[in-house]
């Protein structure tokens, strides 16, 4: 892989094309930029997503079927795992705050899957969360309470790949109109 980027803006499919294309060639800091020499090997694959749905639990949704798009707050601000249990044997006064990770910058985390992620892992839905989870940011050890947290959108996608060849064989037919 060279590149996996996106958004989930809508915005017009050409100009997005367009602009993820050149983001993930050249400027996608995770990987190299893509060189001249490559180009008859590449193979480009995108998907769009469609049918967002908002699901009911974190375990709402279908391997193989459904993308993941998972966000949740900080733990220390979760207001049913924060309610401050004071004990006179802490020296802070909030023993809750002794036993989670220190608070990042991060007040609320977020990652995505797409559907064919996680199958190719070969993760069930538990396995997909907690590594989702991770992905987002968080260091911390994982909870039922932290699963629970989870505002979870799951979304379908189509793909489309195309090789350097097919390119080619496009190109040669759109100039041949022209």
């Amino acid at each position: 892989m060279r590149g996996c980027i996106g958004n989930f803006e809508a915005m017009p499919l050409h100009d997005g094309l367009a602009e993820y294309a050149l983001i993930s060639a050249f400027k996608d800091s995770r990987f190299r930029k893509i060189d001249k020499s490559e180009l008859e090997r590449l193979e480009c694959a995108i998907s769009l997503l469609t049918n967002f749905e908002d699901a009911a639990s974190y375990l709402d949704w279908t391997v193989g079927v459904h993308g993941i798009y998972i966000k949740f707050p900080h733990p220390s601000l979760n207001t049913a795992s924060s309610s401050e249990t004071s004990s006179p044997d802490s020296s802070s006064g909030n023993l809750l705050a002794n036993l989670l990770p220190r608070l990042t910058s991060k007040q609320t985390f977020s990652a995505t899957y797409l559907p064919d992620v996680i199958p190719e892992q070969g993760w069930d839905k538990v396995e997909a969360i907690d590594s989702a989870i991770y992905k987002a940011g968080w260091r911390g050890r994982i909870t039922e309470d932290i699963r629970k947290s989870v505002r979870l959108e799951r979304y379908q996608s189509s793909k489309c790949r195309v090789t350097w060849d097919d390119y080619f064989l496009w190109r040669k037919k759109r100039e041949g109109r022209a």
